[in-house]
């Protein structure tokens, strides 16, 4: 394991070229921490591919914008396929052209599996950070991902074993997030900063980072607002959102929706304002993980296009769809999938999770959040390194010792 203390820094003429692709904000976020991880040790290294403005912030070079791979679903996808190949081809033709030492997808399985085959297959040494969920559904992906991959980093322990049965290497290096977010949140604190009541109930509304997850929840979730507020006048809400762009998105459906509800809007400090909140009314995706580690309770909801529903419903043969619950291996968050989201069956259940004891659903929050605080951008920096051409034995062999 690398040792912060002896960070080895080679001089620009011997650092790596690094690409990496991202598809979406969580990636970005993954990206981040690994370029920080990679930048100890090559702080000359260069960055290239796709990334978010976390990776632009730290010197990334970006071929494309990351909303160009920011689609959900099997329809919405066949809409942008066209784009989608072009992207792809001219990424493969840059890195064919220029022979980065190691690229690295970060989730976005379906782009970034079929582009690492294609550069593995030429000689450059691929890794899949965040292991698509081939223990959940169709797991003949499995042999694909094989043929793609030098190595694959995965962020939940279960993961690595399900690798080991098929021989595929695997690095289980645990969650960036459990090492970033403190094992206690200060809600005191949090609505301080963010000049929110002290006293009151908040209830956080979060219907998702993609405009069509937003799209499809933002009613339902609003709604069941308007019938909170009804009960209980005191209420507030709060609405963390990605980016300017959705938060736009997310008022213009609402002044249609409930444009008398009052909603406080917050841009990009999702974990502030889950730390601020006593209850989360959210879409599914990794901020329900952000919500364990932050340990408030939450209600998780999501709605596909009707296409992508009956596909995923034939394919995926799961108990559960969300992280805390997938972690766990029993619910400990209610889930509420497609038509089942509406307000009679939300309101209930945000009802119990604002005003009741929640000490046993935190006591199992923090069980997942020990069990994933692993380091994980270091581990993450570690198994790349280790796969660097023969030029950087001498840096690989003093950062393994």
């Amino acid at each position: 394991m690398m040792n912060s203390d002896t960070d080895i820094k080679t001089p620009a003429a011997q650092s790596p070229v690094f690409a990496i692709v991202v598809g979406e904000h969580s990636g970005d976020t993954l990206g981040a921490g690994l370029m920080t991880a990679l930048l100890k040790r090559f702080p000359n290294a260069k960055f290239i591919g796709i990334g978010g403005p976390k990776m632009l912030a730290l010197g990334f070079e970006s071929l494309f914008d990351m909303e160009e791979l920011s689609v959900m679903g099997i329809f919405e996808v066949l809409g942008r396929l066209k784009r989608l190949f072009h992207v792809k081809d001219s990424l493969v033709d840059h890195f064919s052209a220029n022979n980065p030492d190691v690229f690295i997808g970060i989730d976005a399985p379906d782009f970034n599996l079929r582009l690492e085959q294609q550069l593995k297959e030429q000689g450059i040494k691929t890794v899949h950070y965040v292991s698509p969920s081939v223990w959940a559904w169709r797991q003949k992906r499995i042999f694909k991902i094989a043929k793609a991959t030098n190595m694959v980093l995965s962020l939940l322990p279960f993961e690595k074993n399900f690798y080991d049965q098929h021989n595929v290497p695997c690095t289980f290096v645990g969650h960036p997030l459990a090492d970033d977010i403190p094992l206690t949140s200060d809600k005191a604190l949090a609505r301080s900063e963010l000049s929110l009541p002290e006293k009151s109930k908040i209830l956080a509304l979060m219907p998702g980072s993609r405009g069509g997850e937003l799209s499809r929840l933002v009613a339902p979730f609003l709604q069941t607002a308007q019938q909170l507020l009804i009960q209980d006048d005191s209420l507030i809400f709060v609405a963390p959102l990605i980016s300017e762009k959705r938060a736009a998105q997310f008022n213009q459906l609402k002044n249609d929706i409930a444009p008398d509800l009052p909603v406080q809007v917050i841009i990009n400090n999702t974990q502030q304002v889950m730390a601020a909140s006593d209850c989360l009314l959210t879409a599914s995706g990794t901020v329900t993980l952000e919500a364990a580690l932050i340990k408030r309770p939450m209600i998780i909801c999501y709605k596909f296009n009707f296409v992508t529903f009956i596909i995923a419903k034939l394919m995926v043969k799961l108990e559960w769809f969300s992280l805390p619950n997938l972690l766990a291996n029993k619910t400990l968050v209610p889930e509420l999938l497609q038509q089942d989201v509406c307000v009679e069956n939300i309101l209930p259940l945000v009802k119990e999770r604002l005003y009741k004891d929640q000490s046993e659903l935190n006591q199992a929050f923090m069980t997942i959040h020990q069990s994933l605080q692993q380091n994980a951008s270091e581990k993450s920096a570690e198994a790349v390194i280790n796969l660097l051409p023969d030029n950087f034995s001498h840096v690989i062999s003093t950062v393994n010792e």
